[in-house]
């Protein structure tokens, strides 16, 4: 088996250069007042934000929408390098209880580009494809960079 088999086949990708140092990004995607600023994209907000920054632990946020929508979404880490590597599931609730409503990997990188910028990959891999052109249809693509563009802004008045 290759590597190549092992990669995901579904997934959904933002790759763009943000105008802001990694440590500053890490903050904003770590720190939970800083999430519920930028974490998804206006007019929605993010109501309440709970980080246990480690493997196993609890990646929750409460989104709610202009029209009185709310959608929770509770997960957990499964891999942090600090200001390299994030990765969540909703496959998983804390304690390692599995999800019968799971619908994706988050894995989000982070690289230097330069004195102040940094290569920001964010990656939406799911079990499916229908998953995935879910998702797509939701609006990933608009969405994910919205949210970009806010964490850009937040992470420079830092």
């Amino acid at each position: 088996m290759t590597s190549k088999t092992l990669d995901p086949k579904f997934v959904l990708t933002l790759d763009r250069v943000l105008a802001a140092p990694v440590a500053k990004l890490w903050r904003c995607w770590t720190e939970p007042d800083l999430i519920r600023q930028w974490f998804c994209p206006k007019p929605w907000l993010v109501s309440e934000a709970r980080i246990d920054l480690r493997p196993g632990g609890e990646f929750y946020t409460l989104m709610n929408g202009p029209d009185g929508e709310r959608i929770p979404s509770l997960g957990v880490f499964l891999e942090v390098q600090p200001e390299r590597l994030l990765v969540t599931t909703d496959a998983f609730r804390p304690g390692w209880r599995p999800n019968d409503q799971a619908f994706m990997v988050a894995e989000v990188r982070f690289a230097p580009e330069g004195e102040a910028s940094t290569r920001y990959i964010a990656r939406a891999m799911h079990w499916t494809e229908d998953a995935m052109r879910q998702h797509e249809e939701m609006g990933f693509h608009e969405g994910w960079n919205a949210a970009a563009d806010q964490l850009e802004a937040l992470a420079k008045t830092l």
